[in-house]
């Protein structure tokens, strides 16, 4: 799909070559301040796809924040054709109050497709699938881990989707993790539309990462490099590692409550009964090693150094695709 020549956005239009700062306000502040969420709008003069960068979708999920703020600080928007929108906080209320959900107590990333007359989330959803969504050729939406769980960059799709693979490999995160959407997602509302997403996972909230920040900008760079619609001016790395591409996976979960330590890194390749933690007592009388269940990887930890019985502390893959 190739785009028109002047793009009519939130009521706004931009035409081919130019810039654009629009906002959408879904409601006020109860002091009757309004919020306003800015869309970032960069358009080259030559015609392309339009690929729309999102993050923030959980207010405290910084980390895909700051990757969407650095890819709009050097530039990396402003594309050789096409165009590229940005969009670095969608959950503007959540980010204002450090808090993951709405101020309705939603979770926006189950309310999709929403709906104008709903909850304040809901609208918010609503407003974004039928006013901004639609314009996108391509999604490349960032989130982190939530709570103390740390995720490895890692790249969401479901499978068999040839074009999904493809991008995802082009991305070049550490991991691929198929995994199905989830009913009133972002992601799967996208689908349903048909329009691509790739969804990238990294870090953990509140908390921003050099490592993970970097993996998603590079990636971005790469995806954009593919659809030739990277400035000229960027040089477009190959990553260190191909991807590994996860098919399954399990959450290990903490058998007993204490003081938790992980004793392997992110990303760690494991073999069947390897230790990989610690759970101990504030006494010095207990402590439990924490066995891999089954050969694998480790693309999340939970960094809290108090748990309690069942919580999740380690996701390893069970089955890698071929």
């Amino acid at each position: 799909m190739s785009e028109k020549e002047v793009l009519e956005i939130l009521g706004e239009k931009v035409a081919l070559g130019e810039s654009a700062t629009v906002y959408f306000n879904v409601a006020k502040l109860h002091t009757q301040n309004t919020i306003d969420v800015p869309v970032i709008i960069e358009r080259s003069k030559k015609p392309g796809p339009t690929v729309l960068i999102t993050a923030g979708i959980h207010g405290d999920e910084i980390n895909g924040v700051e990757i969407v703020r650095q890819i709009i600080a050097k530039g990396i928007n402003k594309p050789s054709r096409g165009t590229i929108i940005c969009i670095p906080v969608i959950n503007v209320f959540g980010f204002i109050h450090m808090d993951r959900e709405f101020p309705d107590g939603r979770d926006l990333n189950r309310v999709f497709p929403g709906g104008k007359g709903g909850s304040l989330a809901s609208r918010v959803a609503h407003k974004l699938i039928t006013e901004i969504v639609p314009h996108a050729d391509l999604i490349m939406d960032f989130h982190t881990g939530g709570a103390d769980r740390f995720n490895a960059a890692q790249i969401r799709i479901i499978k068999n989707e040839i074009v999904l693979d493809e991008l995802a490999q082009v991305f070049g995160a550490p991991f691929i993790f198929y995994s199905k959407n989830l009913n009133k997602s972002f992601r799967n509302t996208c689908y349903k539309m048909g329009i691509p997403m790739l969804l990238f996972e990294g870090g953990k909230s509140f908390n921003i990462d050099a490592n993970i920040t970097n993996t998603g900008v590079n990636g971005a760079k790469r995806v954009l490099n593919h659809l030739e619609m990277l400035n000229k001016k960027f040089k477009v790395s190959q990553p260190k590692k191909s991807c590994v591409c996860i098919n399954d996976s399990k959450w290990l979960r903490a058998k007993f409550s204490g003081m938790f330590k992980a004793t392997v890194k992110i990303n760690s390749k494991v073999e069947k009964d390897d230790v990989i933690g610690h759970i101990t007592d504030p006494y010095g009388s207990f402590n439990h090693f924490v066995k891999a269940p089954n050969n694998g990887y480790i693309f999340n930890i939970n960094e809290s150094p108090i748990i309690y019985q069942g919580d999740a502390i380690f996701h390893i893959s069970i089955k890698l695709e071929k």
